[in-house]
């Protein structure tokens, strides 16, 4: 089976497509205000001492889309597709984050529809693994339809250590039963 986890994907306001290393100071624009990261467990990921290595982290680990609006061009976050140590068999999205001036809008679920859609044809179900922490991503995570299956210790960062995870899952039913009551 293949799949490709950095495609170009244009959606009505944002687009997608691979990060590349001269994306660093673009995405850096996106992620160096604080707001940005309320809520989040890496709440100082805006000083680029904490930004550089999550950066060097996506670069490497690959999957890694940045989030363009089309109407300035201006990068304004990045989300990664990845494989779970927890469900091999399936694709899973994570390590997401948006300027905090699109948030409350339409922006996420663009972005998430685009992914989504893109995983599901070839997969059956995407995974979602956040923070306990983190509220605003729950909550947006069980907009999609996404259900919590499990509480889980795993390594995603690549640092070589476990960390909890709560583990949501979506299958391709689910995501069409959303869509269509957006619509």
């Amino acid at each position: 089976m293949s799949f490709g986890d950095q495609p170009c994907l244009e959606g009505r306001t944002i687009a997608l497509r691979g990060l590349h290393a001269s994306d660093r100071t673009g995405l850096f624009r996106a992620a160096c205000d604080p707001e940005t990261w309320a809520g989040h467990p890496a709440r100082d990921r805006f000083n680029s001492d904490v930004f550089d290595p999550y950066f060097d982290f996506l670069l490497n680990a690959g999957g890694t889309c940045v989030v363009m609006d089309l109407t300035s061009n201006d990068l304004i976050g990045c989300s990664r597709y990845y494989v779970g140590p927890d469900a091999p068999d399936d694709i899973a999205i994570g390590f997401t984050f948006l300027n905090h001036s699109f948030w409350g809008g339409a922006v996420n679920f663009e972005l998430k529809t685009l992914m989504l859609d893109h995983a599901f044809s070839t997969f059956d179900r995407v995974w979602f693994h956040i923070d306990p922490t983190n509220i605003r991503s729950q909550k947006a995570t069980a907009k999609l339809g996404a259900v919590l299956m499990a509480k889980r210790e795993l390594e995603l960062t690549g640092a070589g250590k476990k960390a909890t995870w709560l583990c949501y899952a979506l299958d391709r039913d689910a995501w069409t039963r959303v869509k269509a009551a957006k619509r």
